[in-house]
């Protein structure tokens, strides 16, 4: 059965180039009315211009969608709510987020400003952290909401020169792992996004041959899949190259080490052990982590819990 989007709203940031452009193409052509923001800066941040969001909206428009241009830089929180308001006067409601808006500032961290640190987090995470603030209750009060983080594979797994922006993107799937948890009886599912895509921003890291693997339209699919009303939560989908994965954080089974035993010592002793990948298990919570260990030491002191 076809995805659908009819008479959803849906705000997608940073849209007016790459991988946003691309989400929000397709969400207007499967029925969505789509909010495409775009603050028109530089890959660095840097400038502003309302250009690019306003051709997807014309593209979409000519296609016999409906849309609307919006310039909200998503680290301003004013902007943002001005944004939803903007959705909500014109069409009553903000079913979808699409948290896609970034820039990089990337340098070794020996050699990062600070202040270059602190951007990528205010864009990447606050901005990420407004979007879905102004959203959130709207969504609530409705019972329904889907949101997308995007994260990356330099939070998941590190990229050399990406402290700023792994760290953002990691952080990122902490905020949807929370939020899942509280959004669940309200309808609310969010995931979050791993793209690998030719862009403005990985324009100048590889070669010709594999940016023409890399389009942007390789990855919205899992975009779609996310944003679906039959949707999952809190799950990390990896998408590029026409390539779907789920990226899965495991905890392995872990030792016991009665008090006599409980030092470092041991722990370097018991190292292959402790990092034994068989028995792994997928926490759904933090608090399934505390009953895990509470239940593996009571199992090993012979106590019962509760």
């Amino acid at each position: 059965m076809a995805i659908r989007f009819d008479d959803r709203v849906v705000i997608v940031t940073g849209s007016g180039n790459g991988l946003g452009r691309s989400h929000a193409l397709e969400f207007a052509r499967r029925g969505a009315r789509v909010v495409v923001n775009d603050l028109g800066a530089a890959r660095d941040g840097s400038g502003a211009s309302s250009d690019a969001a306003n051709a997807v909206v014309k593209q979409i428009v000519d296609e016999g969608g409906e849309a609307m241009a919006n310039g909200a830089n998503v680290a301003d929180y004013g902007q943002v709510e001005a944004m939803v308001a903007q959705a909500v006067d014109r069409w009553g409601r903000v079913d979808v987020l699409v948290n896609n808006a970034g820039i990089l500032r990337d340098k070794t961290f020996a050699k990062m400003d600070l202040a270059d640190f602190q951007l990528v987090l205010d864009v990447h995470l606050k901005g990420s952290v407004n979007c879905t603030k102004a959203v959130w209750e709207l969504m609530r009060e409705r019972q329904y909401g889907r949101i997308v983080m995007t994260s990356s594979s330099s939070g998941l797994y590190g990229n050399f020169g990406q402290t700023n922006y792994g760290a953002a993107k990691m952080a990122l799937v902490g905020f949807m792992n929370s939020l899942a948890l509280e959004g669940q009886k309200y309808g609310i599912r969010v995931n979050s996004l791993a793209p690998i895509a030719a862009t403005r921003m990985t324009q100048d890291l590889m070669t010709e041959a594999v940016l023409g693997l890399l389009e942007p339209e390789a990855v919205t699919p899992a975009v779609i899949f996310l944003a679906s009303e039959d949707a999952p939560t809190r799950q990390i989908l990896a998408a590029g190259a026409g390539v779907f994965a789920r990226v899965v954080l495991q905890e392995t089974e872990g030792v016991f080490l009665p008090q006599d035993r409980r030092d470092a010592e041991h722990i370097a002793d018991m190292w292959d052990q402790i990092s034994d990948p068989a028995g792994g298990v997928e926490l759904q919570a933090g608090g399934e982590q505390t009953m895990k260990f509470l239940q593996k030491a009571a199992a090993q002191l012979g106590l019962k819990l509760g």
